[in-house]
């Protein structure tokens, strides 16, 4: 999705250069939310591609590049065809985190290939392991469930969303799911397996007809890397995109980039993000010079849950909340040490991101009555 709208912003700015998008998938761009949302609710998968080739892009598909010279302007694919550049921007991403433990085959869900293969598997009673409880597990499992299909959770943490809910938050969900009819084994490990069966470290074996791990993902940085561009848990770049490397950029999932809202830098991993950074990054290529300062939110869907969020939502900050209705409307509120939001959790309330983001910029106190405003 970052390289589809860098490579529509370039077009808006430059009309007659060259674009390529060498892409080691062999499908053209395409949105990955209705991967584990919308395509498993009734919409069409022919509603996920994003037109990339409508901006005069030449794709190439199918290929990954092995090998760039930044001194040279020259990249080279798997199959040795070189590519001459003026600019050129990476939008590796990342690849899935896997399991240390397990055996027999194992889906690390992240592309369409692999919704597909997993669509493929949910027949009415088949039997899912679905190890994470991030984004990409919970979602999944939810909708495997939707289908009919026999699912049980395995993760360590000790519930669904505790990386971003506050405990007793993340405790609801994970009551929520085991009352929809979800096997959930909260803090546990996946300590082997074969086909057909999954063991976890307190002994419990756990039959499967599929197994799913939505794990996170790794920053694919080995090619930039390779090529001397500075690298911390993503590829580092200033705030127009640029990487330590002249005329090499880098956006989306990979890219490590300052955040004016909070100060400091962050790798963000979201639709929201990948989008406008890739947008913001393209346009800069071609000459904006405009600074990336969006602050990124992101969003969930879970059965009947759903939120929106923005900021830094790590739990181990201090938090407050105010609550229309509890675990079902409300605002959670990620403090720094001054009383400062640095994130906002806004659980069942829907169009407020914007006001969240503001008072985040605003870098002033919030209290009780500043968190009820967004309730509405």
């Amino acid at each position: 999705m970052a390289a589809d709208t860098a490579c529509k912003a370039i077009r808006e700015h430059d009309s007659d250069g060259a674009i390529t998008l060498v892409g080691a998938e062999p499908h053209p761009p395409y949105n990955r939310p209705p991967l584990t949302k919308g395509l498993w609710h009734g919409d069409d998968e022919g509603s996920i591609w994003r037109g990339t080739e409508e901006a005069g892009v030449e794709l190439v598909l199918g290929r990954r590049i092995v090998a760039l010279d930044p001194a040279a302007h020259r990249a080279v694919d798997a199959a040795g065809e070189a590519y001459e550049y003026d600019r050129a921007l990476l939008v590796t991403g990342g690849r899935p985190r896997r399991l240390p433990a397990a055996n027999g085959d194992v889906v690390y869900f992240r592309t369409l290939d692999d919704y597909r293969r997993v669509r493929a598997l949910a027949k009415p009673a088949a039997r899912f392991v679905v190890v994470g409880g991030g984004f990409i597990g919970s979602e999944l499992a939810a909708s495997l469930v939707s289908t009919g299909c026999a699912v049980s959770m395995v993760f360590p943490e000790a519930g669904i969303g505790a990386r971003i809910f506050p405990g007793e938050l993340s405790a609801f969900v994970t009551d929520y799911y085991r009352e929809r009819g979800i096997d959930v084994h909260a803090g546990r490990l996946v300590a082997g397996g074969d086909d057909g069966r999954v063991r976890l470290d307190d002994g419990v074996e756990l039959e499967a007809d599929a197994v799913v791990a939505g794990l996170g993902i790794e920053p694919a940085i080995e090619l930039a890397g390779a090529a001397g561009i500075e690298t911390a848990d993503g590829i580092v770049v200033d705030e127009l995109g640029r990487t330590s490397a002249p005329d090499v950029f880098a956006a989306g999932d990979v890219a490590r980039f300052p955040v004016a809202a909070l100060g400091g830098t962050a790798r963000v991993e979201h639709e929201d993000h990948a989008k406008s950074h890739g947008r913001a990054v393209g346009a800069n290529m071609a000459g904006a010079g405009t600074p990336y300062r969006h602050l990124p939110f992101f969003y969930s869907d879970l059965f009947d849950l759903g939120y929106e969020a923005v900021g830094e939502t790590d739990p181990r900050l201090r938090t407050m909340s105010e609550w229309r209705e509890p675990n079902r409307t409300g605002v959670v509120c990620y403090l720094d040490d001054d009383d400062r939001p640095r994130g906002f959790l806004l659980w069942g309330v829907f169009g407020q991101v914007d006001a969240a983001t503001a008072l985040i910029a605003a870098r002033e106190r919030v209290d009780a009555a500043t968190l009820r405003t967004l309730l509405g």
